[in-house]
């Protein structure tokens, strides 16, 4: 059963141009942020009192905004889950969590700086965060590969994991990635089983754990640490096999079509949970996490405390058994009840009529000697 916890109604008024940047679909949100901006000017220069006019627009704007959000195509939702001011996991670390102690290394090669790893606390419960960083700038981005991981992060991760596990401590993974680092010291080093070895481990890990995807959830570089007792999306964000623009290349031999892709990949939270792939749902304030990053972090802190405190309340052997039976059962499936019909019908094989069936069958005849 998919649990929506209640979205908080943003009641302020159309947030300042310079503080937000508009994605493609937003553009009559950013005429109508252009008219109030204007507006004011006209005030501040003239001394006009276009209070009432102003205030007219800011209730345009959020309606437009309502009516926007409330009808996001998959393309639409991809978008705003890259939107570039959307809070990252390093956010998160500052709001949601408190004390949080880095750990770095994976004793193997070397620390990737694409997965963060750390002891925190979340309201009344001390865990172990793993999450993917995306980096803040351009410089920072580059240090961690715009959040793509090495096959060392999971294996860090992995690391921090089994360290939980041994002094009791409650997982809690935060996805936002577009997938594995796909370059060749990555794949020499072992990426694929970096990540199946995390798939396996985290299935039988005897401690609780909680993946949350917070932006982008792509291919293998997401179920790296993506393996939980719940698994949770945040509304606009997006969880897949491959990102649209890889299907697209792969299906139609053009990053065009990323828009159907995005349709056929059935990626939104929405749809996800339609398929039992997910188990609940965090709300976002109207208009994406960017827009108000206060509530956000509190939805989620709320989220966290609620299934943590579920999760400690079931023994670790319970936990691990109903983990792997939620692994074999993951999808959801429909037959054309017509097809399953026929196909259960024994199909008879017609009687060969050829000229070598009829000669092939029975006993042979001897033959006779003509006079």
């Amino acid at each position: 059963m998919t649990d929506v916890l209640t979205a908080k109604m943003p009641t302020k008024s159309a947030p300042k141009a310079d503080q937000v940047s508009f994605l493609e679909f937003e553009k009559p949100l950013q005429r109508i942020q252009h008219d109030i901006a204007e507006m004011e000017r006209e005030a501040r220069e003239s001394g006009t009192d276009l209070t009432a006019d102003i205030r007219q627009q800011r209730t345009r704007f959020r309606t437009t905004m309502r009516r926007l959000y409330s009808n996001l195509t998959p393309w639409e939702t991809v978008m705003v889950a890259r939107h570039p001011k959307r809070p990252l996991t390093t956010d998160y670390l500052k709001t949601v969590f408190r004390d949080f102690c880095e750990l770095h290394g994976d004793r193997t090669f070397a620390d990737d700086r694409a997965m963060i790893t750390g002891f925190a606390r979340v309201g009344g419960h001390k865990v172990m965060v793993i999450g993917h960083n995306k980096g803040k700038d351009i410089k920072e981005r580059m240090e961690c590969n715009f959040g793509c991981a090495h096959p060392e992060g999971y294996r860090k991760a992995l690391l921090k994991m089994r360290m939980a596990e041994k002094y009791g401590l409650p997982v809690v993974c935060l996805i936002d990635t577009q997938g594995a680092y796909p370059g060749l010291g990555s794949e020499e080093r072992g990426i694929a089983q970096a990540i199946a070895v995390n798939l396996m481990e985290m299935s039988r890990l005897k401690t609780p754990i909680i993946s949350v995807v917070i932006g982008e959830g792509g291919s293998g570089g997401a179920l790296g640490i993506g393996v939980a007792d719940r698994v949770a999306l945040f509304q606009n964000s997006f969880y897949s096999v491959i990102s649209p623009e890889g299907c697209a290349a792969i299906l139609w031999k053009t990053a065009e079509k990323r828009k159907h892709a995005a349709e056929a990949l059935k990626l939104t939270a929405k749809e996800l949970t339609k398929l039992d792939l997910v188990d609940d749902i965090i709300p976002e304030p109207m208009g994406g996490a960017h827009r108000e990053p206060e509530t956000t972090a509190a939805n989620l802190e709320k989220y966290l405390n609620t299934t943590l405190d579920t999760l400690k309340r079931s023994r670790l052997d319970t936990l691990v058994n109903r983990r792997a039976t939620r692994l074999r059962n993951l999808g959801n499936f429909f037959e054309d009840p017509g097809e399953t019909e026929k196909q259960a019908k024994p199909k008879h094989p017609r009687k060969s009529t050829s000229r070598s069936s009829r000669l092939n069958t029975g006993p042979a005849r001897p033959r006779t000697a003509s006079a």
